[in-house]
C-alpha cells in the first residue's frame, strides 16, 4: 500500500513539476522522471542527485521517495526524511505530504501524530489533495489540544517561510 501511494504521488508530482523548469534543467529532470517511471532507478538517481544537491525541490522529493522505498538505493528512512525535509522547506507539497506520512508511521523519526497533522496541513495549504483525508483520519485519534497545536505549528512553519517547522514549544 505504501509503495502504491508513493508511486501515485511521484507520478502526480512529476507531471506537475515539469512546468517549473528552464529547458536544460527540465530535460535532466524529465530524463530522471522517465527513468523512474520505467523502473530504471540508477538513471533516475544519476539525473536527480545533482539537481537535488543544487537545491531542486522536485528532485529532492524524488530522492526522498527512492530512499523511502529502497528503489535504486538501500532503503534508508533517515535519508528519505532528509531529502523530503529539504524539499518541503521549499514548499514542495508532495514532500510535505510525505513527511506527514513518515511522522504518522514513525519511519526514520519518532512516531508523532502532531507533526504528521502539521505536515498534512501544510501540504493541503500548498495544494496536495492526498493530505486531507489522511489528516482527518489521524485527527480522530488526537485530542482537540493536539489538533490545535498541530494547526498552530503549521501556521508558524508557513509564516516563517519553512524555517520554524516542528518545534512544539
Amino acid at each position: 500500500m505504501k509503495k502504491i501511494i508513493s508511486a501515485v504521488a511521484v507520478v502526480l508530482a512529476l507531471s506537475v513539476s515539469s512546468l517549473n523548469y528552464g529547458t536544460a534543467q527540465a530535460q535532466d529532470f524529465q530524463k530522471g522522471a522517465a527513468a523512474y517511471d520505467a523502473g530504471d532507478y540508477a538513471t533516475a538517481l544519476q539525473e536527480w542527485r545533482p539537481l537535488a544537491e543544487q537545491g531542486d525541490a522536485d528532485a529532492q522529493f524524488g530522492l526522498g521517495v527512492m530512499y523511502g522505498n529502497g528503489e535504486g538505493v538501500p532503503q534508508d528512512y533517515t535519508e528519505a526524511v532528509n531529502w523530503h525535509r529539504r524539499a518541503a522547506e521549499q514548499g514542495q507539497a508532495f514532500s510535505q505530504y510525505s513527511l506527514g506520512w513518515i511522522y504518522q508511521r514513525g519511519e526514520g523519526v519518532p512516531q508523532d501524530n502532531i507533526l504528521a497533522h502539521m505536515w498534512y496541513n501544510i501540504g493541503i495549504a500548498n495544494g496536495n489533495t492526498l493530505s486531507s483525508s489522511i489528516r482527518d483520519l489521524i485527527a480522530e485519534r488526537m485530542t482537540p489540544q493536539d489538533i490545535s497545536t498541530a494547526q498552530a505549528m503549521a501556521r508558524d512553519c508557513m509564516s516563517s517561510n519553512y524555517q520554524n517547522c516542528g518545534s512544539k514549544n
